[in-house]
């Protein structure tokens, strides 16, 4: 084309990452080890791609699941490797608009609005093993049908999460472009830091950072065994509504993704958790009574934690008092920390059967909910991860401690009889007194 001039990005790809660089297929799936470089080649393929947009004001964007990682990780790359292409940028809100008009941004996952409303040319979806499943088919997924815009699912496992199951669909699909590459095939790290870091490290922990072992242990997870065994039991699997038990469900009051909901039955011995549902967008109470109203089943109580009692800004109600408005029936749970509510959810957890199908999100919240990992001490806090599973997993915890509330009798202390000579005459007095109505 006449007056173009050939721009040099300073990049030169890794031939491990040339298959990611040279696919033709719109969707592609990477699972790499630790310090492969995934993040420096994903950068520079949306900005390759930016570049070559057939459309004007292409969209593109860069997903880790917190803002301030995405910011740590790949910022400074976008603006190193796009200024040789760079006509703006935003500091604040993280975009390089390059001399075509495309436009990259950084986003994370931890504030899905953020994202909605506008259409996308393509995406990365960094470390997709840490983000809510959701966020993908609810919200960036049809950001890309108007202009049929590609995505790349790349991360390090973390179990046989929703990552897996990308990884999983790919396998055979014409449609995909699968990638694995793994520490002892690569030859990117020494072999000697690579003996190195197995010393230090767990056989479980070497597996999943360095061999992308999608069958290690999630590190740190809290009921990895416990659902594990679920999964083996089968206590996980179809678990229909019984309209001759009573349902309950049981809160973590949060706003929008931040609101989860579980519904159960105490049927016998077991706890058939039937149904799981999270907000969306800007959801309050209101909203998600409105939701479970239309589901098939009478609600008997719900379950809220003593938060509850205070009092919003906003309305001057408490939240109680906002779902006694809503005609809803709530019920305090017992106050319990989140060290022994923890332990609670444990041993409650093989009593429980859970829907496959209604709790998928719920489950999938549990089994990636973890404790807070120190990098400096290189171990793990007494205190969980604070990221989207909490919420699910809080109200799970609550769940574990009401069932018992509604399971044991309520028992009636019975006063000792006592001698006439020991009866107050306040009490004679009542005694003596016809009940109303009475004729005799």
């Amino acid at each position: 084309m006449a007056g173009a001039r050939r721009i040099v990005i300073q990049y030169a790809p890794r031939k491990q990452f040339m298959p990611l660089h040279q696919r033709q297929t719109r969707w592609a799936v990477m699972v790499a080890h630790r310090r492969a470089g995934k993040t420096v080649a994903c950068i520079n393929d949306l900005i390759r791609r930016a570049a070559l947009c057939p459309y004007e004001h292409g969209r593109y964007a860069y997903v880790a699941p917190f803002l301030s990682q995405a910011k740590e990780v790949a910022w400074e790359y976008l603006k190193r490797y796009a200024l040789p292409l760079t006509a703006d940028k935003n500091e604040s809100e993280l975009w390089v608009e390059l001399i075509t008009g495309a436009r990259i941004r950084i986003h994370g996952a931890d504030n899905p609005d953020r994202l909605r409303g506008a259409y996308l040319d393509g995406v990365v979806l960094d470390e997709y093993a840490d983000m809510r499943p959701s966020v993908w088919g609810e919200v960036i997924r049809p950001m890309l049908t108007d202009r049929q815009g590609w995505s790349t699912f790349i991360g390090t496992p973390k179990g046989r999460n929703a990552f897996h199951k990308v990884w999983e669909g790919a396998q055979g699909s014409p449609e995909w472009m699968p990638l694995m590459l793994r520490a002892s095939e690569t030859g990117i790290l020494p072999a000697g830091e690579l003996e190195a870091a197995a010393k230090d490290m767990t056989p479980e922990q070497y597996a999943q950072e360095f061999e992308c072992s999608f069958d290690a242990a999630i590190l740190g997870a809290y009921f990895g065994k416990e659902i594990a065994e679920a999964e083996r039991a089968g206590r996980i699997r179809d678990v229909p509504y019984d309209p001759h038990v009573p349902v309950y469900s049981v809160w973590d009051l949060g706003k929008g993704v931040n609101m989860a909901v579980w519904l159960f039955q105490i049927v016998g011995p077991e706890i058939h958790v039937i149904d799981f549902h999270e907000g969306a967008h800007s959801d309050g109470i209101p909203q998600v009574v409105r939701e479970l109203n239309d589901r098939p089943y009478p609600i008997k109580t719900d379950w809220v934690p003593h938060d509850a009692r205070a009092t919003e800004i906003g309305t001057g109600r408490t939240r109680i008092e906002t779902m006694v408005a809503l005609r809803r029936n709530p019920e305090l749970v017992p106050d319990l920390g989140v060290e022994d509510g923890i332990n609670a959810a444990r041993l409650t957890m093989a009593r429980c059967y859970f829907d496959r199908n209604k709790c998928a999100a719920g489950l999938e919240a549990l089994r990636q909910y973890r404790a807070e990992f120190d990098e400096k001490t290189a171990a793990f806090k007494d205190h969980p991860r604070k990221d989207w599973t909490n919420h699910a997993a809080d109200a799970f915890r609550y769940l574990c401690t009401a069932w018992r509330e509604i399971a044991q009798p309520v028992v009636k202390r019975i006063e000792p009889m006592r001698g006439i000579e020991n009866i107050t005459g306040a009490e004679l007095m009542k005694l003596s007194l016809k009940p109303k109505g009475s004729r005799y």
